[in-house]
């Protein structure tokens, strides 16, 4: 038997329930989890999503949620030849058919019925997915298929790789807006758990300058004194934000991450957007909530791109923690903030209040 907290209904708290130990399937890892992170918008998604929208759908209950879950592998399907027991894995909870084009060629998130196990899915086949992998982070073993494992180099605890999920959007989306060394950035929310990722992997990518945009100046400082030389705050609230920006780069960036998210004034992103150089790319991975007003012809003109990015591929996961192994991904500048799963309900509700792109709330299994 194992402990995992679980919720009984749309709203409620989660109940740490006894349930049996799963078995793997052929082509499935039996994983005992050692830390799985907390996600600031769960208690929205348990709470209001079926409202909010129906067209994502939710596990059905009693269910077992937590993303981004890291541990070790405590036995392998019979299928299985790639990891034995004892590896160090991140779990990456998106998931897809697995029969689709998209799948087929390894690209999980534009599957149709993509899926993060723990959390929520994007269309009607969610639920067959939910139903083959009902285990997730915040129970003690979890199930996983062997080509959702990322390897974790030993230099890595599992608390850190608890945020791979925000860290692999971010990389995702630095991949699309085609990032090169030498080339300049600008991250709009850059306060935010997502948008401090995003910062770290540009400087990672090689990028020459890091224009960081947010409202808090101590965050904005915080970030700089990581990296004085690349980091350029940019604070929101001193006037256009892009004025601001070309006032220090008057041929403005070359690329833009949007990661603001649904609560944020959709003024930002437009205003964010003219520091766009030409040629360049926005790409939008924090959900802000839109329309955002887009003229085809000055797009056109000025040859700009805006694009969506969806999580990210277990392989870039893969990339990211040589990244980390290497040294070139930074991630001293994050902290621990561990609770039992006993806590999680408190957990949920003090990251509300506490939460920000420096802290990394996360259950530590016992």
């Amino acid at each position: 038997m194992m402990k995992a907290a679980r919720l009984h209904e749309i709203g409620g708290r989660f109940v740490v329930d006894q349930i049996p130990v799963p078995a793997p399937g052929p082509h499935d890892v039996l994983v005992k989890v050692a830390a799985s992170g907390i996600i600031p918008n769960l208690k929205n998604v348990t709470t209001y999503f079926p409202e909010w929208y129906p067209f994502l759908p939710l596990p059905k209950l009693p269910a077992i949620f937590g993303l981004d879950s890291a541990g070790t592998v405590a036995a392998v399907g019979a299928e299985v030849t790639a990891f034995k027991p004892g590896d160090r894995v991140y779990v990456n909870p998106g998931i897809g058919c697995g029969q689709c084009r998209p799948c087929r060629e390894g690209d999980a998130p534009r599957c149709e019925s993509y899926t993060f196990t723990g959390y929520f899915g994007f269309g009607p086949g969610s639920q067959q997915v939910f139903e083959r992998y009902p285990y997730a982070g915040y129970g003690q073993y979890m199930t996983a298929h062997v080509h959702n494992l990322v390897r974790l180099p030993d230099c890595l605890g599992f608390a850190g790789a608890t945020r791979f999920g925000y860290l692999g959007t971010a990389y995702a989306a630095i991949r699309k807006a085609a990032l090169r060394p030498s080339q300049n950035i600008l991250i709009l929310g850059a306060s935010g758990t997502l948008g401090v990722g995003a910062a770290l992997l540009a400087l990672a990518f090689g990028a020459s300058r890091v224009l960081v945009v947010a409202r808090d100046a101590e965050a904005l400082e915080r970030l700089r004194a990581h990296d004085p030389r690349r980091i350029i705050p940019i604070r929101i609230g001193n006037g256009s934000i892009a004025e601001q920006v070309r006032a220090v780069l008057p041929e403005g960036v070359d690329s833009m991450l949007d990661t603001l998210g649904a609560k944020a004034p959709t003024e930002l992103s437009v205003d964010a957007m003219q520091a766009v150089a030409r040629g360049g790319r926005i790409v939008q991975i924090g959900g802000v909530a839109g329309p955002i007003p887009i003229d085809p012809h000055p797009f056109m003109c000025a040859q700009l791109q805006y694009l969506g990015s969806l999580w990210f591929t277990t392989s870039e996961g893969e990339e990211m923690a040589s990244m980390v192994e290497s040294g070139v991904l930074d991630l001293s500048i994050l902290e621990d903030r561990p609770y039992p799963l006993e806590e999680l309900n408190e957990a949920l509700e003090q990251i509300q209040s506490e939460g920000n792109g420096f802290t990394n709330f996360h259950i530590l299994h016992q």
